[in-house]
């Protein structure tokens, strides 16, 4: 996700779409597990006032992977993996994809130099790439969610739970009862957690790395994309959580059988009123360390693999 250096060659979306995806699917697959916990612990108490001195059942994220594990097993923990790989490959392969060929043709447009790094113009391509990914990947996130809240152990059980076999079983079955208006329910809060995250993460992370190479004097390597990405993560983690938060609830709320619409809340805004008003405005952070395990090591992973990939591809089209 670097600026361009000595070259203003056009970026080629469809190379980055490739890098991007692939980076995104070997991080997820050491990440998932958080997410299956961040998802838990983001449905537990849903529209419930917390009681002082009630039992959860899930209390923090190191409770929660052993709660799991004794009871559901590593099949418990990576729940969802299948789907969350094709969520990944088309999420993150256009969001990543997309980011430098915006940033170009928004410089083109405004005839000004691409090798001349400008946030702002950062944070639109960060953002447009953001909102785009998230439109197209939403019924996917929509399926990873439900398949990661489910469990067979009924003490485990939090938020409404959907049973599907797999992924394209539960795409077959949510659009057989719903039609595409199922599969792409919550997609508006999809796309403002995603073009949020985006805005900040992408930006970020390229301003982190310049200032470590030019005011840390790091090398452009491996330990500068790693710091880069943990320092960018937590920001986006900050801004992120709360549209995560909603965007969970509004994927796996029960459809109301006369409306054929989700059964709790009728849009993000809804959402989010009904949340701070019955939980407190905490609500909004719930599974943040969970998030930030999952976000932290998923941003270092992915820009790195990255990074070193957008490396062969150069060397390989400089052949050419």
């Amino acid at each position: 996700m670097t600026a361009p250096a000595a070259t203003t060659r056009k970026p080629s979306a469809v190379l980055g779409f490739i890098a991007g995806g692939m980076a995104a699917c070997g991080a997820v697959t050491i990440t998932n597990p958080a997410e299956v916990i961040k998802t838990r612990l983001q449905l537990q108490g849903e529209l419930t006032r917390q009681v002082p001195g009630s039992k959860r059942i899930y209390t923090n994220f190191g409770q929660a992977m052993a709660h799991i594990l004794r009871h559901e097993g590593i099949r418990g923990v990576q729940r969802g993996l299948g789907c969350a790989y094709m969520y990944q490959l088309l999420m993150n392969g256009t969001r990543l994809g997309l980011y430098d060929p915006i940033k170009y043709q928004i410089h083109s447009f405004l005839r000004t130099d691409p090798a001349k790094p400008s946030y702002l113009v950062n944070i639109v391509a960060g953002g447009t790439g953001g909102v785009l990914s998230a439109f197209l990947a939403s019924p996917l996130f929509l399926v990873k969610t439900r398949l990661q809240s489910y469990t067979s152990h009924e003490p485990s059980r939090v938020g409404h739970q959907h049973y599907y076999r797999h992924t394209l079983h539960a795409l077959g079955s949510i659009y057989k009862a719903e039609g595409i208006r199922g599969l792409y329910r919550g997609v508006d809060a999809s796309m403002l957690r995603t073009g949020m995250g985006s805005s900040v993460q992408l930006p970020l992370y390229d301003f982190v790395k310049q200032q470590l190479i030019q005011v840390g004097n790091l090398e452009n390597g491996s330990l500068c994309h790693g710091l880069s990405s943990l320092i960018s993560g937590f920001f986006v983690c900050m801004v992120m959580n709360p549209f995560d938060i909603i965007s969970t609830r509004m994927f796996n709320q029960a459809t109301d059988p006369n409306t054929g619409r989700g059964s709790l809340y009728k849009s993000p805004l809804d959402c989010f009123l009904k949340t701070v008003k019955t939980e407190g405005v905490t609500a909004l952070y719930k599974g943040f360390t969970a998030h930030y395990l999952r976000i932290g090591p998923h941003t270092i992973f992915t820009f790195v693999f990255m990074e070193q990939t957008k490396k062969l591809v150069d060397q390989w089209r400089n052949k050419f």
